[in-house]
């Protein structure tokens, strides 16, 4: 429940445990917000980066392409990078909540920055692009030695079904889908549905409380 940054109770010493008779305990849990990682200083990434910020993510962008990455074309951004994307996320410090947006629909930053992306226990990793562009990516993380289970994890096309058009449209739509990963929803319409409005998923985190408790 740390680790993901979560505040709840949790029930211990049932029969053979260490504490004898029955207790539950209030963890809360203080931690800095989740990382969204946007590679591609695009118009899409702009309004990205305002999604993201919204939900309270920290938002980086990173390109490396100086003339495109900078400060003045995304002003909502916490950080401005210009690297390589691979060589910058090989670099930075990422966790279980850290969200991997990859936007520059080139494969000669997308196919090693997935690579990379895939193997790290992340909570999203997505990448813009079409169905052919997708299905050629593919064949080339196959040939880089990406497993299929490791290529199970790509969400591309990036985002939901929304039938967004706009760089604003699609930033919901990609928001949309980190949401439901994060939380463990389906994406599907809740009218007329029979499941549950609010999901509770491992791993998802509520937002920050000041300090690391444990109460019994």
């Amino acid at each position: 429940m740390m680790d993901a940054g979560r505040t709840g109770t949790v029930g211990i010493g049932a029969e053979g445990g260490r504490c004898g008779e029955p207790l539950t305990l209030l963890v809360e849990s203080s931690v800095p917000p989740p990382r969204m990682l946007v590679f591609g200083a695009v118009d899409f990434a702009a309004a990205l980066v305002g999604a993201g910020r919204f939900l309270g993510y920290r938002v980086t962008v990173c390109d490396a392409r100086p003339v495109f990455a900078t400060a003045a074309r995304f002003p909502e951004a916490d950080e401005v990078v210009v690297d390589w994307p691979h060589d910058y996320l090989d670099a930075t410090h990422v966790d279980s909540r850290t969200a991997v947006c990859v936007l520059t629909h080139d494969a000669k930053f997308d196919v090693p920055l997935l690579e990379r992306a895939l193997r790290l226990p992340v909570a999203y990793v997505g990448a813009m692009g079409s169905r052919r562009t997708h299905e050629d990516r593919l064949a080339l993380l196959r040939a880089a030695g990406v497993t299929d289970p490791e290529l199970a994890r790509l969400r591309s096309p990036i985002g939901l079904d929304l039938g967004a058009r706009t760089p604003e449209e699609t930033a919901v739509s990609i928001a949309a889908e980190i949401v439901a990963t994060r939380r463990g929803g389906s994406g599907a319409p809740l009218a007329g549905a029979h499941t549950p409005i609010h999901h509770d998923a491992p791993g998802g985190a509520r937002p920050p409380v000041p300090a690391h408790r444990f109460v019994a």
